[in-house]
This record gives structure tokens, sequence and C-alpha cells, in this order.
């Protein structure tokens, strides 16, 4: 009955895609390496397919203010927006994005096990489409560490042993917990912690120690570009980020994957679209969400498919010819001591820890 109920709302959303065929749409992620890999993934063949031009739109850091912006305005101008799962709850919790059918409006696997099965504990909001998993880690400069690399992330807190400045993302996700677990706080209770104003304090009081040696970045491809260019001994950025620049640029950096911070990236359809708007969006989440599309992203970057169906479909990466599953965060030697990513904690406190962050930054 599902796959009957599937294969009906398949024909009338690519019927629908047909209709609207010649028009455009725009597509939200992050850039860099990332986007490059949805491209390549996904838009080329969807465009190929469909006829469809999509316009690409690097705004996902802001995505959360964009579209409430665009609500309170009443104009909606992107159709489907990559998204972190922790913003994909804000956003269905606030009415700016579409709840998802996911075993009528995303395909099946290939064997027909349907697509909540397929996806599993990874739909983790009713509006949420996962696409990868990711982590936020560290990479570092092999020629500024001497002669003993760092295999611990408080080595970031260091600077006697490993002087020179460090890249931190502008924003206390990630930021705040490797504080605390620095600090002495055990990863199982960080969240009860980072709860209190008093554990907010010490996180702050944390990061104070190296304020004075950090360069903040707001886009994933800083830290890579101020790691190739010297002026950063480590710093953090998403884990594809530093597979470009380490695999394919062959720089002198390495990865340093204690406390990874495991996370989830997919996609979300905004509410208010037109409804043939809406449909192509559809169409396009249909297409992109597939099996084979998603593993055919890791040709082109070290995210593990958030498919499971996926999984045996990872091969070699496109162009280098080097198998890229001993590149992904869910590799079972890179895995060893993987912080987990808490989405309902920053879904419920990050407006106020985010002042609190920026408001620290500022004095």
């Amino acid at each position: 009955m599902k796959l009957t109920k599937t294969l009906l709302a398949t024909t009338a959303l690519t019927v629908a895609a047909g209709a609207v065929a010649a028009q455009e749409m725009t597509i939200v992620s992050w850039g860099g390496a990332y986007s490059k890999s949805q491209k390549l993934a996904y838009h080329d063949p969807y465009s190929e397919k469909t006829g469809v031009t999509i316009i690409n739109d690097d705004s996902s850091a802001e995505a959360v203010a964009k579209l409430r912006a665009m609500n309170e305005a009443g104009n909606i101008t992107w159709d489907v927006v990559d998204v972190v799962a922790a913003d994909a709850i804000r956003l269905c919790d606030e009415g700016l994005a579409m709840e998802i059918d996911a075993d009528t409006q995303l395909a099946p696997a290939p064997d027909g096990t349907p697509a909540s099965e397929d996806f599993g504990d990874l739909l983790v909001s009713d509006c949420f489409i996962p696409q990868i998993v990711y982590s936020t880690t560290f990479g570092y400069r092999t020629d500024m560490v001497g002669d003993t690399p760092p295999t611990d992330v408080c080595a970031v807190f260091d600077t006697e042993t490993y002087p020179g400045k460090r890249s931190l993302e502008k924003r206390p996700i990630n930021n705040m917990e490797w504080a605390l677990i620095c600090d002495g706080v055990a990863f199982e209770d960080v969240y009860d912690v980072l709860a209190t104003e008093e554990g907010q304090n010490q996180a702050l009081a944390k990061l104070d120690t190296i304020k004075g040696d950090v360069i903040w970045w707001n886009a994933g491809a800083d830290t890579p570009q101020l790691l190739a260019d010297g002026e950063v001994v480590m710093g953090s950025t998403y884990n594809g980020r530093l597979f470009s620049v380490i695999e394919e640029q062959k720089q002198p950096v390495a990865m340093l994957w204690d406390a990874q911070v495991f996370d989830l990236d997919g996609w979300i359809i905004p509410t208010g679209l037109s409804e043939e708007r809406t449909q192509r969006a559809l169409d396009y989440i249909y297409f992109a969400t597939d099996t084979q599309r998603l593993a055919d992203q890791a040709k082109y970057i070290s995210y593990g498919p958030a498919r499971a169906s996926s999984a045996p479909l990872v091969g070699q990466h496109a162009d280098l010819g080097i198998d890229m599953a001993p590149h992904m965060p869910t590799d079972p030697e890179n895995a060893k001591r993987t912080f987990l990513y808490n989405y309902e904690f920053w879904a419920d406190y990050r407006d106020d820890i985010d002042a609190k962050f920026q408001a620290w930054l500022a004095q």
C-alpha cells in the first residue's frame, strides 16, 4: 500500500515538475566543496532530467534569520534550503518549514524499504529530510606543531605547547561543548552543565583563556584557507572541508578526530511557496535524496550518506581514486571518541546562548 501511494505521489510530482520545467529554483546551501558536491551529485543531474535551472545561494548559515524575515515580509524567495538538524527543528516549530511524509514524498530504498525505515533515527523532525552525517572537528598544520602532533582536542587550549593562532567558528555551538570538555566535564554531562548559567559562564571562562589567540570564522571555507596560508596552527571546520584541503589540495594539514562533533545536515522546504513551487521543490527532494544520489555525493566529499541503503554504494572518490570510507566521520577508527551533538538542546537554548556568546565576544 505504501509503495502504491509512493508511486502515485511520484507520478503527480513529476507531472507537476514537468509543467514548470522551464522555470528556475533557488537552492540554499553552505558553499565551497560541499555545494560543489551537491551540484555534481544532485543539481546537474536534476537539471538535465527536468530542464529546471538551479540557482545556488550560499546563505545556509543565516537560514533561520532570513526565513523569519522572508516570512514576515510575505516574500519567500528560496525553494529548498540545506540546514543543520537543530535549525530544521526550530524552523519546523515556528511553522517556517513544511512537514514531509517520508513514505509518500521520499523515494523508497531499491529493495522497497520505506524511506522512514531507510533514514531511521535520522528523521529528527517532521520537516527535515536528512542528507549527510558530518562532523565539526579540527585540522592542524603538520609543519607547525613540532615533534608532538596533537591527539587530543584540548590541544586547542594549550598555547604553550602549540603557540600560534587558532580558528574557531563565531558562534557558541561546539565551542561551548569543547570548552567544558577541556575544563574537566565528562562527555555525558556536558549538556546538563551547559543548561545552567553557571555552566555557560564556565565555558566562556575557558574560552577566555585563548580569546586573544583566536581568529573567528563565519564560513566553512575560512579555516582551510587560514591553514593553507599558515595563518593558524589549528582550527575547527567541517570534516569535508579538511578532506578537501588535505587530499585534494595536498596542503601540510592533518585531521584531529578527537571529540569530533557528529551532526546531521539536510533539506527543508519553506512554507508559504505557491503550489507550483512547492510541487517542484518536492520533486527535487524526491530525486536528490534517493539511495543512489546520496551515495553519489560521497564520491566528491567525505560525508556519510543519511540512508542505510546508500552506505554499501559508497566507493572511491570520483577524481582522486581513493577509497572514501576511511575518510568518513563514521569510520570506526575516526569515531573512537565522538561527541554526540544534542539537536533538541540547541533548538531550545540557541537564541539565549547566542546572545550571551555575542556579548562575550564584544567585551
